[in-house]
């Protein structure tokens, strides 16, 4: 791992929380004075909650307006998965600061392409394939880089817990919306994942930067993969839990009323079942007639055989 100074790891971080930390004294105020910004298409987060969650819409709207009529929200989208691709090369080589601005880099383009195809009425089928495809490739990508970067340690299976777990909350929601539900809940989305990693990842860049510290990076860096990834895992295993529970009563209404419907048709009167008995047909018409002891007609590949014949057979002729 490249030792650096803390001072370089704090002045971009400082460049970075200064104008966040006005732009949120600006919205606080807009917000208590009732001159509250236009939040469409906020999300709400469980961990960060709605304020935050129209905060995150707020600040990135110039970011849109930069990028809406210049660019396409598809080529927003591979930057984004190229930060992602840069964040697992960075980190994977022990360039731990790097790997962070990488990851934000890319979670921050992930936001903004979704929203710059619904401000220019651009949103496709191809493009929402291509941004979902691309979203997980890059979460894929960063994991991977953790993971070849503890692959010397226990923490490597908290990397790879991490990776399959990020997917399957993904993939848990997408099967949903395709069966008709929406699950948009749980403790640890996207916009989580990467504030949590990048954040942990960040702490073990600093006590990385000093030799008296620099023993406790992988333990930070391997907890830290290792909340992501189970919090990741509770995420997942409870929007499936959500969607079966919610998918086996719709099943038992539909069965309730598909034997409702039998039962219905089971119980008309035979007028109703039988139309050619009530305009008075013949009831001996409707039994078979019987020639020799046999019946005339009969169901199946084989006809019955005929009285005389049966008694020749028992006689032996």
């Amino acid at each position: 791992m490249v030792h650096t100074e803390r001072l370089y790891l704090v002045i971009p971080l400082l460049l970075l929380l200064g104008p966040l930390l006005v732009s949120v004294g600006v919205y606080g105020a807009l917000c208590a004075s009732g001159h509250v910004p236009d939040h469409r298409g906020a999300k709400n987060n469980v961990l960060f909650g709605p304020f935050w969650g129209r905060y995150a819409v707020w600040v990135m709207t110039p970011v849109e307006r930069l990028f809406a009529g210049r660019v396409s929200p598809n080529t927003v989208t591979a930057l984004s998965l190229a930060a992602g691709l840069c964040a697992c090369v960075a980190v994977a080589t022990g360039h731990l600061i790097t790997g962070v601005w990488a990851y934000l880099g890319s979670g921050a383009l992930d936001i903004v392409d979704g929203r710059i195809a619904r401000a220019l009425g651009r949103q496709t089928k191809s493009g929402a394939l291509f941004d979902s495809v691309s979203d997980r490739w890059a979460e894929l990508a960063v994991m991977g880089g953790y993971t070849w970067y503890l692959r010397e340690t226990p923490w490597m299976i908290a990397a790879l817990v991490a990776a399959g777990a990020s997917v399957m909350v993904s993939y848990t929601r997408a099967r949903g919306e395709g069966l008709g539900l929406d699950l948009r809940g749980g403790l640890m989305q996207r916009a989580e994942r990467v504030m949590l990693v990048c954040a942990g990842t960040y702490a073990a860049a600093w006590l990385g930067a000093a030799p008296s510290t620099h023993v406790y990076v992988v333990p930070v860096l391997g907890a830290t993969i290792a909340l992501c990834g189970l919090a990741s895992l509770a995420t997942a295993l409870g929007r499936w839990r959500a969607a079966f529970t919610a998918l086996v009563i719709e099943d038992r209404a539909i069965f309730a009323a598909k034997a409702a419907e039998q039962l219905s048709v089971l119980a008309l009167p035979a007028s109703a079942s039988a139309p050619g008995l009530a305009a008075g047909t013949d009831k001996h018409a409707a039994k078979p007639a019987r020639a020799n002891g046999a019946t005339a007609s009969a169901s199946g590949p084989f006809a019955p055989v005929p009285k005389t014949l049966r008694e020749s057979a028992e006689l032996g002729i």
